[in-house]
């Protein structure tokens, strides 16, 4: 595949899906960049794994530091006392990992980031498919803040979501075609409580929903893999 000759910048959250992101933007472009986000989590291990892989892919990257944002939210991700099982503590239809106006906020600095380096291109690792139910990752969601931010700034910036209509299994098959299965087994991190603990689906302590979502859709790809 030819790879064009356009700059490209790829949210990258250190991991699994954001992962299969970067890899699908160096596949198809020729100045991919990335773009990771301090929001205040109670860990850093996403943030030292994103870190690792850029520097092992030879993607240049960019931190940006809002953990402020962390003490003006209410979720099981940022607050001390919080729960990561269950249901938010206010938004009781939602999980407690929802981190309100997190994806909008990311968004919004990296179209900020996007104009400054005259990017013509986002990649965006959310998908609606995903157990986790947020509302922020849902197609409607992408598309209203494409227009508005867009429209807001005179400019013309393709928000794309290539795993969007993906499940975790359909994500572990994305990463073996291209060829970074081991990579997102043994560096990504997904989980909430920032435990590296080692399963064979990846890391993790096993046992929070992102865990166990990732756990399900490594079950799931290997039982219809042939390899």
């Amino acid at each position: 595949m030819a790879r064009l000759n356009k700059k490209v910048l790829v949210l990258f959250s250190g991991g699994m899906d954001s992962a299969v992101c970067l890899k699908w933007a160096m596949d198809r472009y020729e100045r991919p960049k990335a773009i990771i986000f301090d929001y205040g989590q109670k860990h850093s291990v996403e943030i030292n794994q994103a870190r690792r892989i850029c520097r092992s892919w030879n993607v240049p990257y960019a931190e940006v530091d809002i953990k402020t944002f962390g003490h003006m939210v209410d979720s099981g991700l940022v607050d001390d006392t919080g729960e990561v099982d269950g249901f938010h503590k206010r938004l009781k239809h939602l999980p407690a990992s929802y981190v309100p106006n997190r994806n909008a906020l990311f968004l919004t600095l990296a179209h900020a980031y996007a104009q400054r380096h005259r990017v013509s291109t986002m990649v965006f690792g959310a998908s609606q498919t995903d157990d986790s139910g947020y509302p922020d990752c849902r197609k409607h969601f992408i598309n209203g803040m494409e227009a508005a931010l867009n429209i807001g700034s005179d400019s013309e910036i393709a928000i794309l979501a290539p795993l969007l209509n993906k499940n975790k299994a359909d994500i572990f098959k994305m990463a073996y075609g291209q060829g970074i299965l081991q990579t997102l087994i043994e560096e990504t991190h997904t989980c909430y409580n920032g435990i590296r603990e080692k399963h064979d689906w990846g890391y993790g302590c096993g046992e929070c929903p992102s865990c166990k979502i990732r756990k399900e859709g490594w079950s799931k790809y290997r039982a219809v893999s042939d390899h």
